[in-house]
């Protein structure tokens, strides 16, 4: 058995075909569009980026959102591209799987784990540091 052992297309979808009483799609794209967003701009962009501003950057803030807002462009015409290949999941999990191998899926899995991890780190001390200001500055 090969770290780089692929799994065809016509196997992905006739595992998706006979995992039809499985779990069922619940969240949509606009579901999905919304978690994201939320945790970008719930944390990133109102806490991080506003204390980063008024610390050091100045009139540079606008350029780096213009660059941010055309990666975020390019990320999202890839994963476009994932779910437009592969019509199962639409992942990079899924696409690295049936491309590349499952050593390769393996590594961007835990990619997604620990990116998932971070932004909902990123949210929890945003939330924090609002209760924080709300408390008046006391520690518990």
């Amino acid at each position: 058995m090969s770290l780089f052992a692929k799994k065809s297309l016509d196997q992905v979808l006739a595992q998706a075909a006979d995992n039809e009483k499985g779990l069922k799609r619940t969240l949509g794209a606009g579901n999905l569009v919304a978690l994201g967003i939320g945790a970008i701009i719930g944390a990133g962009l109102f806490v991080r980026t506003a204390a980063a501003s008024a610390e050091a950057a100045g009139p540079a803030v606008t350029i780096s959102f213009i660059v941010a807002a055309i990666g975020c462009a390019f990320a999202g015409l890839c994963y476009a591209e994932f779910a437009a290949m592969i019509p199962i999941a639409g992942s990079a999990y899924a696409y690295s799987y049936v491309t590349m191998g499952e050593l390769v899926a393996w590594i961007i899995g835990w990619a997604l784990i620990m990116e998932y991890a971070l932004g909902a780190a990123t949210v929890s001390i945003a939330w924090s540091e609002y209760l924080n200001n709300l408390l008046g500055g006391h520690t518990l």
